[in-house]
């Protein structure tokens, strides 16, 4: 009798102990490619980011600490609390079993919605648990996750290996699409969302405000329709702004076109904020907002002004250092490929023709290196033994990932970036302060507005959010909690 009453003991005891104060919602919201001086370069209006400022708690100095700073890399860092050498996004696409992938690509699924030609996605490339699938653990398995975007990875990653949905735009078939990963028939909702928003949805999303507007009324509707935040456990939806990002690289940073739509964001952040006010309640939902990664200002803008500029072609260089590995070697097409900063060797052919890698890389190294708008050119295995400064050699390492990333990082002169130098429109991947800088604001359940300038990063993004939900942080978590 005794012992079944010491069980019994045990058993209320680790139910009260279980007993944790949460908010009913989780809100994770990315916009993509906002630098963040933007928090202060526009006149925002009443409510959106006045209120987010006002009402929240502002990181001023939130860094990126790895590159290539791209979107899919953002968004699995931001919401897993680790970098591409632990979670595995090393890129927007990278290598995978000797072809190149996009970072959500698996063709073990099928499209859901669409047509014929829309690919399906999933976030198994993601190797490393989020936010998210830490909270659905936590709970035991009753927390429910929606994440939504125009861009699959920006819906995907965030939403990571659990959720109930995650839904993004389809461009060949102009409406909001999943994957047999999450589900094998588009829920009704979605359906109906898709014909209610068809006209929007024909035009272009991409470089209006247009796109900002559907990407929120997607998000109220999930929230609507999956009943997130009504439920015994804590609920999560992950909201990215995918078309800040886009218009931006068409039309540059500052661009009337960018304007309209950040202008467009403030309302529908008042709207959306609003919304939640009313459907949550203000104290019972935890949000925050922050970005993928910055941009630049374009190489015309630059150079009008007399500022320091330049623009670099990824694809003439690699052209130009295949010929002289040839001359060299003998050998053609030693460099497999290039993708953005960094070069992939073609290990076949350097076996196939007996020839050592760590001397071709050397050669190709030295041929980069040639160019102006290049500083260094390192080969990521010898990268210890490179003359290139301590900051940037962490950031290569913490966004490396083996087998995935290339074998030749690139580091340009501060202010040059990828692309034509007649381009006008920003670009990003760097470790310069433009493309790693990052707003940080959080707001709503146990935030206490305020503010400050210490050095924080994204990785602790995730770490601040499991620890105030009291939960596990993401197995792969190398950040560290902001409030104490």
């Amino acid at each position: 009798m005794k012992r079944f009453l010491v069980v019994v003991m045990a058993v209320v005891a680790i139910g009260a102990m279980a007993q944790v104060e949460r908010p009913k919602l989780v809100v994770g919201i990315v916009v993509d490619q906002m630098r963040w001086d933007y928090l202060y370069t526009y006149q925002w209006g009443e409510g959106g980011f006045q209120t987010l400022m006002h009402d929240g708690y502002l990181c001023n100095n939130t860094i990126i600490d790895y590159v290539p700073t791209v979107t899919a890399a953002g968004h699995a860092t931001i919401f897993s609390g680790t970098t591409p050498a632990f979670h595995g996004i090393a890129g927007n696409s990278f290598s995978l079993n000797g072809k190149t992938v996009s970072s959500v690509q698996d063709d073990t699924e099928r499209a859901v919605g669409g047509n014929e030609k829309t690919s399906a996605k999933s976030p198994r490339n993601l190797i490393a648990t989020n936010i998210a699938d830490q909270l659905y653990l936590a709970t035991d398995y009753k927390s429910r996750t929606v994440g939504v975007a125009l861009k699959d990875r920006a819906a995907i990653l965030p939403s990571g290996h659990t959720p109930v949905g995650a839904y993004w735009f389809d461009g060949n078939s102009k409406s909001f699409v999943t994957s047999t990963y999450y589900c094998d028939k588009l829920p009704k909702w979605v359906v109906d969302f898709n014909k209610r928003h068809c006209d929007e949805l024909a035009g272009d999303i991409y470089n209006t405000p247009v796109g900002t507007t559907i990407t929120f009324a997607l998000a109220e509707q999930a929230l609507i329709s999956e009943r997130l935040g009504q439920g015994e456990a804590t609920d999560m939806l992950t909201v990215s702004v995918s078309n800040t990002d886009m218009c931006a690289h068409n039309y540059g940073s500052h661009s009337p076109k960018l304007d309209s739509i950040y202008w467009q964001l403030d309302k529908e952040l008042a709207h959306f904020i609003d919304f939640l006010d009313s459907r949550i309640g203000r104290g019972n939902y935890l949000l925050f907002l922050t970005a993928d990664h910055g941009g630049t200002h374009g190489a015309p803008r630059m150079e009008a002004h007399h500022l320091p500029n330049g623009a670099w072609e990824n694809g003439e260089a690699r052209k130009a250092a295949n010929e002289v590995l040839k001359s060299r070697f003998g050998v053609d097409n030693l460099i497999k490929k290039d993708h953005g900063f960094t070069f992939y060797l073609n290990h076949e052919a350097i076996d196939s023709a007996g020839l050592d890698t760590h001397e071709v890389a050397q050669v190709v190294c030295k041929e980069l290196e040639k160019a102006d708008e290049i500083e260094w050119a390192v080969e990521v295995a010898d990268i210890d033994n490179s003359p290139i400064p301590t900051i940037v050699k962490e950031r290569i390492k913490l966004g490396y990932y083996p087998g995935r990333s290339g074998d030749i990082y690139v580091i340009h002169r501060t202010g040059v970036q990828l692309g034509k130098t007649e381009w006008a429109g920003s670009n990003h991947g760097t470790w310069s302060q433009s493309d790693s800088h990052i707003p940080l604001i959080f707001m709503g359940w146990h935030i206490t507005p305020g503010e400050t300038s210490r050095l924080t990063h994204m990785t602790d993004i995730a770490a601040t959010v499991c620890a105030m939900l009291h939960i596990q942080a993401p197995n792969g978590c190398i950040g560290t909690p902001i409030f104490e």
